[in-house]
């Protein structure tokens, strides 16, 4: 390092602005081992406790980025736009939004993580499907975009080195809800997929990484604000995560809801929300002039099956058993499926998404440290929603277990979860502000 790490920390510490420069020596530091972990704890810490100018963050996201290899995807003429979610109970719309937008005339080059506590990742799904590789070379990577229109892998060791050791730090060291980490971890990833633009979508609720309104607003506009200085278009959605997405919850369960969703039975806000961040990945791919034009093109490209073209091409490309398109039994089950049953007559007076995500995870389908295996197949698939009304008896959900006793187990919490009332409560807006 050009400077002396204890100064530029100790800079921060006191409410100093770092330069471009002292921020590019910290992050060589952090990939060459020369900043040692007390002094990358203590950097985070000040970074934390006095936060970053708009000028800093984005030279963060710049020397993360740079730490490792930028892809440029040359070969591929389409415009380059993402999408990237903070992450919620049921969220399979990357699974569902890639093709769909592909099938568009845009390239979707998707870098996604793994899952980690109560909300499932990308990844864990495309586990699920089998045969299906996301460990992709980078080159390899390049290859299926160009071919096929999009493609999705694991994260890469070549990509965005920094934020690994940065990461894991951050979740020890009590630093991970700080606003300019969490916006330079996301946009140095996704920076270095080489992408033109990028659609964020930050969920807020319960379920959500940021429960509170204002803290998921001040995270959404650090991110369209940091993305747009260093050089990509923007835009973002703010989305409710109160309730859970979809009606499937469990990488295996959500997959074949995305398989049934392909062919049209997609539950109302998995398709309002699939196309809502399509029509933003359009707008900034400039493939479309407004959002009702980019919707009904999107609307059409679904109901007329190209993306279920364009998804069994991607399929073939990135090696799944392409019988799961004809039958979604392909994908196995799990050994018990026990119904959970009304006790009383009424209306679903909520569906606790926090709750839900952790019974899934209890039941072997997430993950409470890195190194946990996932069942793809257990989880939950709701057949009721806030507001619905039901009469004794009538299932609430279904659970997917290993076992008689974890079913059991998970049968009564997911009844507690799903309250029976009197009164009919609707769900508020999915899409509660939009930033473009």
């Amino acid at each position: 390092m050009q400077h002396h790490p204890a100064r530029l920390i100790a800079k921060k510490r006191d409410g100093g602005d770092l330069t471009a420069a002292e921020i590019q020596d910290l992050v060589s530091g952090v990939v060459d081992g020369t900043l040692g972990d007390a002094q990358l704890g203590a950097f985070l810490m000040a970074v934390c406790c006095n936060g970053m100018t708009a000028t800093e963050t984005a030279a963060l996201t710049l020397a993360m980025r740079d730490s490792g290899r930028v892809l440029e995807h040359a070969q591929v003429a389409k415009p380059k736009i993402d999408k990237h979610s903070t992450g919620g109970v049921g969220d399979k719309v990357s699974l569902l939004l890639a093709p769909l937008v592909a099938a568009a005339g845009v390239a979707v080059p998707m870098v996604s993580g793994r899952g980690l506590g109560h909300t499932g990742g990308t990844i864990d799904k495309l586990a699920a499907l089998p045969g299906y590789r996301t460990d992709l070379s980078l080159e390899r990577f390049s290859q299926v975009v160009e071919q096929c229109g999009y493609a999705m892998m694991a994260p890469s060791a070549d990509l965005a080195p920094a934020d690994r050791r940065m990461y894991a730090t951050r979740d020890i060291s009590g630093t991970v809800e700080s606003i300019p980490l969490i916006t330079s971890s996301i946009l140095s990833k996704k920076l270095a997929e080489g992408i033109d633009g990028l659609v964020m979508d930050v969920k807020c609720g319960r379920a959500a990484f940021m429960v509170e309104e204002h803290d998921a607003v001040a995270l959404m506009e650090g991110l369209v604000a940091t993305g747009r200085q260093a050089g990509i278009k923007m835009a973002a959605l703010l989305t409710d995560m109160d309730h859970p997405l979809g009606l499937a919850l469990g990488n295996g369960l959500e997959v074949a809801e995305v398989l049934a969703a392909i062919e049209g039975e997609c539950p109302a806000d998995l398709r309002e929300l699939t196309l809502a961040l399509g029509a933003e990945m359009l707008l900034l791919a400039g493939v479309a002039k407004d959002t009702e034009a980019a919707r009904a093109t999107l609307e059409r490209l679904w109901r007329d099956g190209v993306v279920r073209q364009v998804f069994r091409h991607n399929l073939e490309l990135q090696g799944g058993d392409l019988r799961v398109l004809d039958d979604a039994t392909a994908l196995g089950k799990a050994r018990v499926v026990l119904p959970v049953e009304a006790p009383r007559s009424g209306h679903v007076v909520d569906v606790d998404p926090l709750v839900l995500g952790q019974i899934v995870v209890d039941l072997g389908g997430g993950r409470r440290q890195p190194t946990d295996v996932i069942d793809p197949h257990v989880g939950i698939v709701l057949k009721h929603v806030l507001g619905d009304t039901v009469r004794t008896g009538d299932a609430l959900a279904f659970v997917h277990a290993r076992d008689a006793a974890s079913a059991n187990a998970a049968a009564s919490r997911v009844l507690a979860a799903m309250p029976i009332g009197e009164e009919r409560k609707k769900r508020g807006p999915l899409v509660r502000r939009r930033l473009g």
